[in-house]
């Protein structure tokens, strides 16, 4: 018979899981909270409230006629977690709330879509306009040269939130003006969008596609440009309905001229205060009180602040560059951190458990 043992997540962590007493008939009683099981090298965790096993590990088993399947995402060498057993008693937390509970909320740039491929930059949202051939060569070079000097302060691991958010601003409407000044045409989005180099991470097509089916809210807060964004998620066939997108939207004249933008500024660093004007969205969804957020950013952190109940929430964060002087504080602040991982596999596991 094949025997196991109960340990502490502490125990999991610092050994490797040896054989141990019989599986007992309390493994099979539900109980309150959740307990790490250790058998023949694998871990595994039990929601013994709703009687669900997640696999972190090789191995799948069957519990009261749920039978669970493998998750070795969390093996890949891609995901780092300061704290496992939180992680563990978060994913528990959503299993039990299950879809009717659960909501999306995520960045967009380098979180939904590619930072690289082959070592290559996928551009972002902006970059496709910038990069695209109805812009001229003038106004192309002053946009690199914006970017050249401000992006090392967007990512620069020794300047506070605060400190960035004036250069922010000033990095945006900058390059908004210029955009302007190109008088861009709205009916020639769709061809930039074709052309460009846009790439969704991989597992995008089953992210959407699995959330839409189970009618899970999608909420997609970007500091990036949204009819561009948008346009990229229509050519890929997974703007569904219950996607709504809250980013930088242009503004056309009755020509379909660009004129300026809508609404206020989008930036990395004041996702929160959009987060607070976009409370009567996230009032609909008061039953939707389990989150799973997505960023790139620390300033997505605070994407959920316009949520006025939540019960769980998971922070997934993808860190892309500079990740030895970052990786501290992003595994400070989310709870699964996944290192230069250009797939959603691990987001796309945890949903196939909830789901």
């Amino acid at each position: 018979m094949m025997k196991w043992t109960r340990v502490p997540v502490s125990a999991v962590l610092q050994q490797q899981l040896t054989q141990g007493e019989e599986r007992s008939s309390e493994w099979e009683k539900p109980t309150e909270g959740c307990n790490v099981i250790g058998g023949g090298g694998a871990v595994f965790l039990k929601c013994v409230r709703s009687a669900v096993v997640v696999i972190i590990g090789p191995v799948s088993l069957e519990v009261k006629g749920h039978t669970t399947g493998k998750m070795p995402q969390f093996e890949k060498t891609t995901v780092h977690m300061r704290d496992p057993e939180r992680v563990e008693q978060i994913i528990c937390g959503l299993i039990k709330g299950g879809a009717s509970k659960l909501q999306i909320i995520t960045d967009f740039d380098m979180t939904l879509s590619k930072f690289a491929v082959n070592g290559k930059r996928c551009p972002t949202c902006h970059n496709i306009i910038d990069d695209c051939k109805l812009v001229t060569e003038e106004c192309r070079q002053k946009l690199l040269q914006l970017k050249n000097k401000y992006y090392p302060i967007e990512i620069d691991p020794h300047l506070t939130m605060e400190e960035k958010y004036p250069f922010m601003v000033e990095w945006y409407f900058k390059s908004h003006a210029l955009l302007v000044e190109q008088r861009l045409e709205k009916d020639k989005l769709p061809e930039v969008v074709r052309e460009s180099e846009a790439a969704l991470r991989e597992g995008f097509e089953l992210f959407f596609d699995r959330l839409h089916q189970h009618n899970v809210p999608v909420f997609i807060f970007s500091a990036g440009l949204g009819d561009v964004l948008e346009e990229i998620l229509r050519q890929a066939g997974v703007y569904h309905p219950n996607v709504k997108v809250v980013s930088n939207f242009m503004d056309f004249d009755d020509n379909g001229v660009l004129k300026g933008f809508k609404g206020e500024l989008i930036h990395v660093y004041n996702k929160h205060d959009g987060a607070l004007r976009s409370t009567e969205y996230f009032k609909q969804l008061k039953e939707n009180c389990n989150i799973i957020l997505l960023g790139d950013s620390l300033g997505d952190l605070s994407m959920a602040d316009g949520v006025a109940s939540v019960e769980t929430i998971l922070k997934i964060g993808f860190l892309n560059d500079k990740v030895e002087e970052r990786l501290e504080k992003y595994l400070e602040s989310y709870d699964i951190v996944l290192v230069k991982d250009e797939t959603l596999e691990v987001p796309n596991a945890i949903l196939q458990k909830i789901l």
